[in-house]
């Protein structure tokens, strides 16, 4: 009787350890092994699908609401189709930019580059030496090499045209079959585009960025 019981006790007890043991494997499993790649991994497919829309180069000022504002669909700069990735997966450069501009404004060129005396949630996050500041302050600023392997899918390249006109792409995990280089996407005139323009330009700025909760996803 006393082995009876013994054996009755033992049973309920092993079946709840195991329980408990398949708890935080069912948890580990139903998360991303790597947030950051797969965040990476959606933007890239967010940029990619910017190639399937017909975009006028317009870069006119256009008065957009706050947060969440954009221009009109059919309409954009080189920099809009960077926002509209970063929305697709969630992050609002419109807002994330304004927000840092308006506490550490001497960090930014607005005051002297463009005359302006305060942020302008219109138009700051459009242009390309603003976000520059902002993914160096609140990314990961990368090296400027000239190794095509050194630039992965999902960073933000930015390059000087002539005239001294920034311009600002996005690598996606597609490569050229002619060079080998990871393509990108970008606006410089003709709509959203992925070609093989890595090294077509001098190259200003190298960046990752992961959106204001990155610090979630260490």
């Amino acid at each position: 009787m006393i082995m009876e019981r013994s054996f009755r006790f033992e049973r309920p007890v092993s079946l709840f350890a195991a329980v408990l043991l398949a708890v935080p494997v069912a948890l580990s499993q139903s998360k991303p092994a790597n947030p950051r790649q797969d965040f990476l991994d959606k933007l890239v497919a967010a940029a990619i699908e910017r190639t399937n829309h017909d975009v006028k180069y317009v870069s006119a000022y256009v008065h957009l609401s706050y947060p969440g504002g954009d221009v009109p669909a059919d309409t954009g700069v080189c920099s809009d189709e960077i926002i509209r990735a970063y929305r697709a997966v969630g992050v609002d450069l419109q807002k994330e930019v304004h927000e840092d501009m308006a506490k550490n404004w001497d960090e930014y060129p607005p005051k002297t580059k463009w005359k302006q005396s305060h942020p302008d949630t219109s138009i700051d996050h459009r242009r390309v030496p603003n976000l520059m500041v902002f993914f160096n302050r609140k990314g990961e600023s990368l090296p400027v090499t000239a190794r095509a392997d050194d630039y992965s899918p999902g960073d933000l390249v930015t390059w000087n045209l002539a005239g001294d006109i920034p311009h600002i792409g996005i690598v996606v995990n597609v490569k050229s079959e002619q060079s080998g280089r990871p393509l990108l996407v970008h606006n410089i005139g003709l709509g959203p585009k992925m070609e093989d323009v890595l090294f077509a330009w001098k190259i200003t700025g190298h960046y990752r960025y992961f959106g204001p909760a990155s610090r979630e996803m260490h």
